[in-house]
């Protein structure tokens, strides 16, 4: 139940219930912070701020948003009491630091003397990551009660910004689950549903799209108020290797991040290796596990400030566990963890883990930065200045047009929103052109994002596989959103004001298949109204338009919702509701009782391996209500569905599931190739599309659809989209493309009545693939 904490905590300062002295986190919680099978409760954690700003001057606490779930998201400033009194004055050089075009040189000079090093630590993004919320909890009070050197450098030079959970939600998620297990043999494994409502672990890979409302929130009111020098972000790891890792990274290294970032990052995190060897804490990785390409998880790298990530190894939630010599593993990205070498200098081979000492690792981490920090205070203000003294001097290209005239223009309005709200700075020209022109201080975030990746084609030795990229390799928005930008060598004079892109673009009367009208349909459907489409795929709404056009009903759509916590499924769910599509949750059990096509025109099953959906969670791996999968009764029911006319739609590995249970007449060419063979690790490739499909409306011939570890087809069905002969790769890294050179990417197999449609891509990643959006959108109306 939602619990509504700012209220409580108002009352009880009202109230006057609040101490007077800090309390200590024991008295507030009840046990000691990191004590065995102990988790916190989100409401405790924000009292508990409240508490520490109502009894002391160091710190003030605010709540700066919402979460998905509606729990206050609250951010912590401590600094020197003179400090904090002065906030706005020190935010105001920031701004005027981060912005060289504003601030001539000999201006910045007393700056760089006045002002503090700001440092934004943010905590447990990912729930199960429990650690540094509890860390959090314990350094605040810490660094306020505590008279030592450090602390007195800290606070008399940086402004720490301590948000104690990214992730409110996953909190409390995590904590109801393990308490509901805690004593069973289920103790300590995740939850078997998301952690945030919609994207659960990819709420760390949210930071160019903005799509959920705690992104949105930290972007707009800290990032891009505070422009932090510093950005620390806490999280965990596995259990079996180093105890913990800090930068410097492993390469490669997206092109358009300053190497001065590069060299502070190299230079900060060392440090901290260093710190945390001399506390006499073993088992410390640097340049291993962790490469710095994508900008989906390194905002702050691409706006003037570092970023530096420390990955601690994980206990089971608080139960504590025994990691034997013979567990450790033989073998991690960048180092051996049984072995000594120069990135791993004092191995970890085996012992008792638990999260008490997750959070001693956290907590000298913690300090030691933010001494460094605090050491290191004017030089960096400098730094921050040279960076953005860089990215205005960029001339080469001058900077990017974005025409007007697009075949989507919600989706180009959106693509443009999505750079504006990362801070970069969009104009018009005298013809409605976008234009922007990279002598700004987000140049090259704005350059990243706009122009096709090349990912090097790197090897864990000569003619061995792939090195694993820790994400994706491309994040090129005109290719996801579909629409079509160009670089420009040349000045564009004349441009007018800033462009606002914030209203959404309503078409009337008729419209293209095009994001707008999409939206403009489910609200017709929401209000009673009538939907119209012709052989072209073109709306209109209200009355008959006459002959060439048919009425198309409101989609009954189920979605499927399996036990093992599906991103895939949650972005699928996330973009249908900010659509506007109405659908049902369906679970296994809703599957297998049968009687489908009475209820729904099109099932859609996410992303998810053919046997996992099958078989699920196996028996005695988790209570008994969250294991199995679909299972052949619910097989048998699917096929019925498509056969009594219904359209069954699997998207990207689930359309193995289609082949091997459906009996879709298709062959994945790529079932058992290993990667040394075939690789394609998010990336964005070529295909052309049969545009006379009903699945392509709206669709040109020529896209780029997002491929991560997908399929490929051979098959007698018809093929909607297939992949050209050559030049398959559009952005990102792919090896072996010659063995899907035109196979097919999408394919519409007809199963008596109805429709099996097996899509060889994630056409909804992110919720970033705008253009391949409505290729999904075209299957949902297929049979209504």
């Amino acid at each position: 139940m939602l619990k509504r904490v700012s209220a409580l905590a108002a009352l009880a300062f009202a109230a006057g219930l609040l101490p007077a002295a800090p309390p200590a986190p024991e008295s507030w919680f009840g046990h000691k912070i990191g004590a065995d099978r102990e988790l916190l409760d989100w409401d405790k954690v924000v009292t508990y701020f409240y508490a520490l700003g109502k009894s002391s001057d160091k710190i003030q606490v605010t709540e700066y948003g919402r979460s998905a779930e509606n729990r206050p998201m609250i951010v912590a400033t401590i600094a020197a009491p003179e400090v904090l009194q002065n906030l706005a004055h020190y935010r105001e050089i920031q701004r005027r630091l981060a912005d060289p075009r504003i601030t001539a040189p000999a201006e910045a000079e007393p700056m760089f003397a006045e002002g503090k090093n700001i440092v934004l630590l943010t905590c447990s993004i990912h729930a199960t990551e429990v650690a540094s919320t509890h860390a959090a909890v314990e350094f605040a009070y810490r660094l306020i009660t505590e008279d030592t050197p450090h602390f007195r450098a800290i606070l008399n030079n940086t402004i720490l910004l301590l948000v104690p959970s990214l992730n409110p939600d996953g909190v409390d998620i995590v904590t109801e689950w393990y308490r509901k297990t805690l004593g069973t043999k289920w103790e300590g494994t995740g939850p078997p549903y998301l952690y945030q409502k919609y994207v659960g672990h990819d709420n760390n890979r949210d930071w160019y799209i903005f799509s959920q409302p705690e992104t949105r929130a930290t972007i707009s009111q800290l990032h891009n108020v505070w422009h932090p020098e510093i950005v620390y972000d806490v999280h965990q790891q596995g259990p079996d290797a180093s105890r913990m890792f800090i930068p410097p990274w492993l390469d490669p290294i997206e092109p358009n991040i300053d190497p001065i970032l590069m060299q502070e990052m190299n230079m900060m995190g060392t440090s901290v290796a260093s710190d945390l060897t001399s506390a006499g804490k073993p088992g410390i990785s640097i340049h291993a596990s962790y490469d710095f390409w994508t900008p989906s998880r390194h905002y702050q790298a691409f706006h003037g400030g570092l970023r530096i990530l420390t990955e601690s190894a994980s206990s089971k939630l608080a139960t504590p566990i025994t990691v034997t010599p013979d567990q450790i593993a033989k073998q991690a990205l960048g180092y051996d963890p049984r072995e000594k070498s120069w990135n791993y200098l004092q191995p970890w081979l085996g012992g008792t883990w638990r999260l008490r000492d997750i959070i001693d690792y956290q907590e000298i981490a913690f300090e030691s930065l933010l001494y460094n920090a605090a050491l290191h205070r004017e030089e960096m203000l400098r730094a921050f200045y040279r960076v953005g003294q860089d990215q205005i001097a960029r001339t080469k290209p001058w900077g990017a047009v974005i025409a007007r005239d697009q075949r989507d223009p919600e989706a180009t309005r959106r693509m443009l929103k999505t750079l504006a709200d990362g801070a970069v700075e969009i104009y018009r020209d005298p013809e409605g052109n976008a234009v922007i022109p990279f002598q700004q201080p987000y140049s090259g975030y704005a350059k990243a994002l706009l122009e096709r990746q090349h990912y090097p084609n790197e090897l864990l030795y000569p003619g061995g596989p792939p090195k694993r990229p820790y994400d994706v390799t491309a994040h090129t928005l005109p290719l996801l959103f579909g629409v079509e930008a160009k670089f420009v060598e040349e000045p564009v004079t004349a441009l007018l004001a800033r462009a606002n892109f914030d209203e959404a673009i309503n078409p009337a009367g008729e419209a293209a298949s095009d994001t707008a009208s999409w939206i403009s349909a489910n609200r017709a459907w929401a209000a009673g109204g009538a939907v119209w489409r012709n052989g072209a795929g073109d709306f209109r709404f209200g009355d008959n338009p006459g002959a060439g056009w048919h009425e198309v009903k409101r989609p009954r759509i189920g979605l499927y919702q399996s036990w093992t916590a599906n991103m895939d499924e949650g972005w699928t769910r996330w973009l249908f509701e900010n659509i506007g599509f109405v659908f049902s949750t369906l679970h296994n059990s809703d599957i297998q009782t049968g009687g489908l096509r009475a209820k729904f025109d099109a099932i859609v099953i996410p992303d998810q391996a053919a046997n996992s959906i099958q078989n699920g969670n196996a028996a005695g791996s988790m209570p008994p209500e969250y294991t199995g999968g679909i299972g052949e009764k619910g097989a048998a029911a699917l096929r019925e569905f498509a056969n009594a006319g219904g359209t069954v739609i699997l998207l990207n590995r689930a359309s193995d599931y289609g082949i091997e249970h459906l009996g879709v007449k298709a062959k994945n060419v790529l079932a058992g190739v290993p990667p040394k063979d075939f690789y394609s690790p998010g990336s964005l490739l070529n295909v052309t599309v049969d545009t006379s499909s009903p699945l392509a409306f709206g669709v040109p011939r020529e896209i780029a659809v997002w491929s991560e570890g997908s399929p490929a087809f051979e098959t007698s069905e018809p093929g909607v989209a297939r992949f050209p002969e050559r030049d398959i790769l559009a952005s990102g890294w792919l090896l072996g493309g010659e063995r899907i050179a035109g196979k097919t990417a999408l394919v519409d197999a007809r199963s008596g009545a109805g429709h099996i449609i097996l899509f060889g891509m994630r056409p909804q990643y992110r919720a970033q693939s705008y253009l391949t959006f409505k290729l999904l959108f075209n299957a949902l109306v297929l049979n209504t």
